[in-house]
């Protein structure tokens, strides 16, 4: 029987991809509450900005890492937050063609080492009016991250096995545009991915645990 060229959990991970995805269910595990606006997604006239993001594993250290970056300050959206690589979609791109270019434009990850996995459910951001549309691919070596000045503070790789540890998990209660709100959020090393990109983590992982 011939041997798979990739490891085992992006194996599963792609067969996962391939059948239908929890979305909002899972999602919303970790979804700030109250959060207006979030069924909003299942909207198929939705009007909003649509953004492809790159969720992109490769090994390290007898594990895999994801890849995440922390934005800059000087952003208009989002900024300092952590998030995938991504951004809008051009009037001529989908989901996946739009997640390569600004992986390659905000991080110099080259679009044609990228082996693509499928997709993970979109996700609507009330706050920016994005409509986000994760896009996951494996790459069999680390790549060589070029960041960008403009965009990048800093690239964060993260091995898979950090998510497991019950600790990264955490929550806290924020004061957010006028009201308290309950923020879920992982714990990667100093900072709190929390908001969208956790919400993508989640259903990411809850995927992988279903797997494995």
């Amino acid at each position: 029987m011939p041997t798979s060229r990739y490891p085992p959990l992006i194996e599963s991970l792609g067969a996962a991809l391939k059948r239908p995805l929890p979305g909002l269910t899972a999602q919303m595990g970790m979804s700030p509450q109250p959060r207006p606006g979030t069924d909003r997604i299942l909207d198929p006239g939705l009007d909003c900005r649509r953004a492809g993001v790159l969720v992109l594993f490769y090994p390290c250290d007898d594990d895999l890492c994801l890849v995440l970056t922390r934005r800059t300050d000087s952003l208009e959206s989002h900024s300092g937050q952590i998030s995938f690589p991504g951004g809008s979609m051009n009037p001529d791109e989908d989901a996946v063609s739009a997640a390569k270019r600004e992986a390659m434009e905000e991080v110099g990850v080259v679009p044609a080492s990228l082996e693509l996995l499928g997709q993970l459910s979109p996700l609507y951001i009330p706050p920016s009016g994005f409509c986000i549309y994760p896009v996951v691919a494996y790459t069999p070596h680390r790549p060589s991250f070029t960041p960008s000045e403009q965009e990048v503070a800093e690239v964060l790789q993260v091995p898979v096995r950090h998510f497991w540890i019950p600790s990264t998990r955490c929550e806290e209660t924020w004061e957010m545009r006028g009201s308290s709100v309950r923020v879920p959020y992982y714990a990667v090393g100093p900072h709190k991915v929390w908001g969208a990109t956790a919400m993508v983590l989640c259903e990411l992982l809850s995927l992988l645990h279903e797997e494995n």
